[in-house]
């Protein structure tokens, strides 16, 4: 299933459920890398189940962007169970289409930050998907974070701690029905 986009500088390659096993040790040394100052935070080390939890979903999605051979970052995610989207608790008036596209993680390695790869990758993984909304947790730790997202036209909607060892996190959603139309 894997398929090839090319960008500037970096080639994007797209992986689903079944190519879990084929690429799971290279989230895990993009993750180990992008976060070398934090790796004793417990919370960063139980990335791992996080890569089997959302790979073990059929409807996992994943990109991952590469520099020649070397892989410089990943986004990846999955469809929200239908009538389980977390998110409605934060929306006094929920959309009329819930579907929901759980973009899990973003992650580019130091020596390509800042250089459009992060906008890249996510364009990449959301590009084209059915579902009519996308939601994600933002570290509030992080507002330049927050404010990326924010020009990637999602929305603050509340906040959420799904693990007592997490940050209570910003709730982002992001209309993608809209995105179609245009």
């Amino acid at each position: 299933m894997e398929q090839l986009l090319t960008t500037t500088a970096v080639e994007i390659r797209r992986f689903g459920h079944e190519d879990l096993p084929r690429i799971r040790q290279v989230l895990l040394d993009v993750h180990e890398d992008a976060y070398a100052e934090e790796m004793d935070d417990e919370f960063n080390q139980r990335f791992p189940w996080f890569v089997d939890h959302w790979g073990g979903n059929p409807g996992f999605a994943c990109v991952i962007g590469y520099d020649g051979d070397e892989p410089v970052g990943f986004a990846y995610g999955a469809p929200a169970t239908p009538g389980r989207e977390w998110w409605r608790e934060h929306l006094d008036q929920p959309p009329a289409d819930e579907s929901t596209f759980s973009f899990s993680e973003l992650m580019v390695r130091p020596r390509w930050r800042k250089t459009g790869t992060a906008q890249r990758l996510h364009e990449a993984l959301i590009e084209g998907r059915p579902e009519a909304l996308a939601v994600l947790l933002v570290d509030p730790d992080h507002p330049k974070v927050q404010a990326l997202y924010e020009t990637w036209q999602y929305r603050k909607v509340g906040n959420r701690q799904p693990f007592p060892d997490s940050p209570n996190f910003v709730v982002m959603l992001r209309d993608l029905s809209t995105a179609k139309a245009a």
